[in-house]
Order: C-alpha cells, then sequence, then structure tokens
C-alpha cells in the first residue's frame, strides 16, 4: 500500500491554488492578443491588468509600476544592470553590490561583469553586516555611476528576515538604488515598498500558489528604469517585449488575491505549525541545530541540521518515508552540495542542512508525521554510532 505523501516543501514551490487553476483554464479559454484592439483582444487586456492591479496591490505598489517578466530570475537579470534610462537619458551605474546570502539568480550578478560585483558579509545571526554596507559605500567610486545594491527580504534557507529599512536608509545615504527580492517574503508577511525603501522589487507568482514561469519587476515609479533585458514589441510599456503568458499572469493576480486575504491570521496559525515541529524536534534529539532561530524568521520556514546525518541522506530517507522537503534550496537541478548561506553565516557547511517549508494547507497532522519520522531518522544515526 502506498504511503500518502506530505509535501513539506513550500519554499521550493507552493501547490497551485484552486483559483489560480481557475483562473489560468478561463485565460486559457480567450483567443485574443492582449495587444490587438478588437473586442478579444481588450477581454485578454482586462485580464492582465486586473492581475496587475491584484499583484501591485499585494506589495503596496502603483499597478503601473509592475512589469510582468517570464520568472524572478529573469526580473533580476532584468534590474542588474549597469545601464539605466532616465527618459532618453543614460544613467550609468557603477557597481553591483550583493549580500553573501543572496539567491544564486542575484548573486550571478545579472548584466554586470564579475569584476563589478561585490559580495557584503553577513553576521553569525544571517543578517547583513549594516557597518560592512556602509564602509564599503563609503568607498564606492561615483566617477564611476550610481551604487546598485541588492538585498533579499526573506532568505530563502533560513526564512531569516533582513532590516531592508535599515539597508535602505543606508543605500539612499549614498545615493544608491536598492533592489529587493521579495520572492520568499510576499504572501508570508506584510510587504510594502514604500515602507520598505526599495527601489525595486522582485517577485514570483509560485511561491505564492501561483504558476511556475511567471514572476514580476515592481518600481516605485518609472522615472528611472534599467535598459529592457527582453526587446522587440512594445508590450509592458516596452520593459519587457514578448507576447504575454496570459494564462499565467491571470493565475499569478488570483494568488495575489487569495494571498492577500487574512494575511497575517493565516501566517500565524503557520508560524504556530513550525513552532511544533521545530519542539518536536527538539524532543527528540536535543542536538538539533536550527539555524537563524535567534533571529527575525517568517513563520513558514525551519532550517535545521541533526549532527551526524548528512543533508542528502537526510531528504532521502525522508522522501522513502513519503515526506517532501529539501536539502537547502531548489536551484541547482537537485544538485545538493555546501550551502553558501550557512558558510556566509560562519557555519560548518560540508554536512548541510534540511529545510522545512510549509503553507496554508500544512496541517496539525502533516507536522506531527513529519516529528515521528524526524525522531525515527534521529534513532537511526544513534544506533549507527553504536554500531561503529
Amino acid at each position: 500500500m502506498a504511503v500518502e505523501r506530505i509535501y513539506l516543501d513550500w519554499n521550493a514551490t507552493a501547490p497551485l491554488l484552486g483559483a489560480a487553476r481557475d483562473a489560468m483554464l478561463d485565460a486559457l479559454a480567450m483567443p485574443g492578443n492582449p495587444s490587438s484592439v478588437h473586442a478579444e483582444g481588450r477581454a485578454a487586456r482586462a485580464v492582465i491588468e486586473k492581475a496587475r492591479r491584484d499583484v501591485a496591490g499585494l506589495v503596496g505598489a502603483e499597478p503601473a509600476h509592475l512589469t510582468f517578466t517570464a520568472s524572478a530570475t529573469e526580473a533580476a537579470n532584468h534590474v542588474l544592470s549597469p545601464v539605466y534610462r532616465m527618459g532618453k537619458s543614460r544613467v550609468a551605474i557603477g557597481r553591483l553590490y550583493v549580500s553573501a546570502i543572496e539567491h544564486p539568480a542575484i548573486r550571478a550578478g545579472g548584466r554586470f561583469p564579475a569584476d563589478r560585483v561585490t559580495e557584503i558579509p553577513v553576521l553569525r545571526s544571517g543578517v547583513i553586516d549594516l557597518d560592512a554596507l556602509a564602509a564599503t559605500l563609503a568607498s564606492h567610486d561615483v566617477a564611476e555611476g550610481l551604487p546598485l545594491v541588492a538585498v533579499m527580504l526573506v532568505n530563502n534557507e533560513t526564512g531569516i528576515v533582513q532590516p531592508i529599512r535599515d539597508v535602505s536608509a543606508i543605500v539612499k545615504k549614498f545615493g544608491g538604488l536598492l533592489v529587493v527580492d521579495a520572492v520568499q517574503a510576499v504572501g508570508r508577511m506584510p510587504v510594502s515598498i514604500g515602507e520598505l525603501g526599495a527601489d525595486f522589487l522582485i517577485l514570483s507568482a509560485h511561491k505564492l500558489g501561483g504558476p511556475k514561469g511567471v514572476g514580476a519587476l515592481v518600481s516605485t515609479g518609472e522615472t528611472l528604469m534599467p535598459e529592457p533585458l527582453v526587446r522587440g514589441g512594445g508590450q509592458e510599456k516596452g520593459h519587457r517585449a514578448g507576447t504575454e503568458n496570459l494564462a499565467a499572469i491571470a493565475g499569478f493576480g488570483a494568488a495575489a488575491r487569495v494571498m492577500a486575504a487574512d494575511l497575517v491570521e493565516r501566517n500565524a496559525m503557520i508560524a504556530a505549525l513550525r513552532d511544533r515541529a521545530e519542539a518536536g524536534m527538539r524532543a527528540a534529539a536535543p542536538d538539533t541545530v536550527v539555524y537563524g532561530e535567534g533571529s527575525e524568521r517568517v513563520g513558514n520556514t525551519s532550517f535545521f541540521h541533526l549532527p551526524g546525518l548528512k543533508a542528502e541522506t537526510g531528504q532521502i530517507a525522508f522522501d522513502l518515508e513519503g515526506i517532501a522537503l529539501s536539502a537547502g534550496a531548489a536551484c541547482s537541478s537537485g544538485k545538493v552540495g555546501a550551502s553558501h548561506v550557512l558558510t556566509a553565516m560562519g557555519e560548518d557547511a560540508t554536512t548541510g542542512a534540511l529545510r522545512l517549508s510549509i503553507g496554508p494547507s500544512t496541517t496539525e497532522a502533516d507536522i506531527d508525521r513529519f516529528v515521528l519520522t524526524f525522531a525515527k531518522i534521529a534513532a537511526r544515526r544513534k544506533l549507527a554510532g553504536k554500531a561503529a
């Protein structure tokens, strides 16, 4: 008899919401091109603009300041550009500064050559070193162009929340622009581009229950924008060429509407489940290490290590028991390696860690089964140690 599976890897991708699926199916039945002026085209355009309003509303932005992309990675490559435009004038960006715990899409530097990307360290707590950021920006050569800083709001592995308002104050002091990867934050905590002080936010639909293959770049205005990455037609006000993915965008908008409702209450319940899991792990194996537990975290994520257990071994063991979780971030085609996030935090990353990430449909029964499985795996570790 097959074991009923439990999905605890929401940070990799969230299950598609029913509302998003329905919106996508409706959009797939629409024949019009959103750029066409006839009735069918206008109907398709209306779907896109409604989705734009809903997604923008989730982060307190103006709909006109949101550009749909094919992914958050594309949005990152779009905004991480050494050339911006203010109207017809060219504005040079001299250097890109990224925190040491950024997602690989940011750490790759976008369109900047490697020698124009500088890494900012984080403290052992997993929080960006604000003093190091200020000292680094103080030495920036303004003759080369403006500084561009990229710091994520929530780390995808640890769930640690970064002090973006403080980061913004430093960046503005030195005349820079701030890009914030909000992929793991949206839908899991209140997010406002204005309150954060960010110039740009990067979003992804499939992290909050929308479809894979659609993201967005959100700005505070359109006065200063990066040069387009995808050129051609005039779609998305010329910021991103190509006929829009109507079905995916419709799904994105529907997911945003669902996740905007009861956000604080929903995530309080999710955090209680995460805490239940961590308490259970500690009861089964007191030597369990939970990374970032002393820092502010979103409530759905736990990045943990069981001494003596390699991450890939643990991931396989849970999978065989019918539980899906991950060994770090799901961004390397299934490859399990040392976590650059743990390395940046000064932790021993050689054996890796496991990430539990949950969502609105996770239940107490799911968490209790996870804890029982964890206890079983921990006991095997002890038996293996005695046998050795």
